[in-house]
C-alpha cells in the first residue's frame, strides 16, 4: 500500500485526525437540562455530529427528516424510538439507522439517555436568484 508523503514545510498540510471529546465525561455531568453537550464544529467538515441528552421522561415529537439518513448511537442510558414498525427499547452501546423519509421519535427512560448522532453536513444557507414571476413580465404601454 502506498502512502503519501508528507512534507513539514508545506503551507496547506493535509487534515490529521484529532480527539475530539470524552462523551463518557461529558454525559456523567448531563443532568437534568436537555439539548446538545457536544456538536462537531471543525472547518472543512463533510458531517456533522452532536452529544445529545434527554432527562428522564424528555423527549423528541414524531418527525421525519426528508434528506438526511441519520446513524444514532446510545452512549449513556435507555429509551424508546418510536417507528411506524411500533416502540423499540433502546440501551446503551444500541446503533440506530434512521433513513431518510421515516418517520421517527425518541423518549428517554428513566436513567435519561444520552446518544451521538452522525450525518452529511447540509450545506450551508445560499443567496439564490428567484425566476421572476409570470405576472411581472413587461406589459406593452
Amino acid at each position: 500500500m502506498a502512502h503519501a508523503h508528507i512534507d513539514p514545510r508545506d503551507p496547506h498540510p493535509a487534515p490529521a485526525p484529532q480527539l475530539l471529546c470524552d462523551a463518557r465525561a461529558l454525559t456523567a455531568h448531563a443532568g437534568t437540562t436537555a439539548g446538545a453537550l457536544w456538536r462537531l464544529a471543525e472547518p472543512g467538515r463533510q458531517l456533522d455530529a452532536n452529544l445529545v441528552h434527554l432527562p428522564s421522561g424528555e423527549r423528541v415529537d414524531t418527525h421525519v427528516e426528508p434528506d438526511l439518513d441519520v446513524f444514532l448511537f446510545v452512549v449513556d442510558g435507555d429509551g424508546t424510538l418510536g417507528a411506524t414498525q411500533g416502540p423499540q427499547a433502546l440501551a446503551e452501546g444500541s446503533v440506530v439507522w434512521l433513513p431518510h423519509g421515516s418517520a421517527r421519535s425518541l423518549a428517554a427512560g428513566e436513567r435519561g439517555m444520552s446518544y451521538l448522532t452522525v450525518h452529511r453536513r447540509r450545506p450551508g444557507m445560499q443567496i439564490r436568484t428567484t425566476p421572476p414571476e409570470p405576472w411581472a413580465a413587461a406589459v406593452p404601454d
